[in-house]
């Protein structure tokens, strides 16, 4: 079934799918059938509530919900209820792919759990980058074992990893690591501000930093070290 790019498209392929599962229920499932005949109505029946749902992940839901008796809201168009989490994504061979809605904490209030405050945790492998995204609000843990609680902030947390390098970004920082899984560190790394090592340090570090006329700072290059097919640095 090809995608449907236009509201009254939409409607139209609906009404179609909606009229099929009517005639397949008011004409093919019944008792009165055999058992066979009846699973394959039934199939049928499943087939087109496929159908249906994938109609309605390309709904706008342009004409708004309206309530039912269960005071339930459901879309004019598709008839999905408001709220209820699709199961599926549907994302084009071409162009762009958008996955939900950009979401941020959404209270003040400091939950008891993360699972509490937890407002989304998806992840995603596209083209072999790894994509974690973690939002949530407020929440209590601990610090060190039991005894000692903090307060987590709430924050958009948001982290690529893609050969061997980890980026992640919050509210407040970027972070970038070069993950070694090779090698055994046993002491903790180091850190430090630009300022704080000598010139002779610094030259182990091939970063380079973008500012504009004033020295405000733009962003930076971290140059990769190549390695050859032996496996050492050139």
């Amino acid at each position: 079934m090809k995608s449907i790019q236009t509201k009254e498209g939409l409607k139209r392929e609906l009404r179609r799918v909606y009229k099929a599962m009517d005639f397949v229920s008011e004409n093919f499932l019944k008792e009165d059938r055999k058992r066979v005949a009846q699973q394959v109505y039934f199939d049928v029946y499943q087939a087109l509530g496929l159908a249906w749902e994938f109609l309605g992940l390309q709904c706008g839901h342009w004409d708004g919900y309206k309530r039912k008796r269960d005071r339930k809201r459901v879309c004019r168009i598709c008839g999905k209820i408001k709220g209820v989490k699709d199961q599926y994504y549907l994302l084009p061979a071409a162009g762009v792919k958008k996955l939900g809605k950009r979401s941020v904490p959404t209270s003040k209030k400091t939950f008891a759990t993360k699972s509490k405050a937890q407002i989304v945790h998806d992840q995603v492998v596209f083209h072999g980058a790894f994509l974690d995204v973690d939002v949530h609000n407020s929440y209590k843990s601990t610090l060190f074992g039991k005894g000692r609680e903090i307060s987590v902030a709430a924050d958009r947390y948001v982290t690529l990893r893609e050969s061997g390098v980890k980026c992640s970004v919050d509210e407040h920082v970027v972070d970038i690591k070069i993950e070694r899984p090779g090698s055994k560190i046993r002491k903790p790394p180091y850190g430090g501000f630009p300022w704080e090592l000598s010139k002779e340090k610094l030259k182990h570090f091939p970063v380079i930093f973008r500012f504009d006329d004033n020295y405000r700072f733009l962003g930076l290059t971290i140059i990769r070290p190549v390695k050859n097919k032996s496996g050492g640095k050139v």
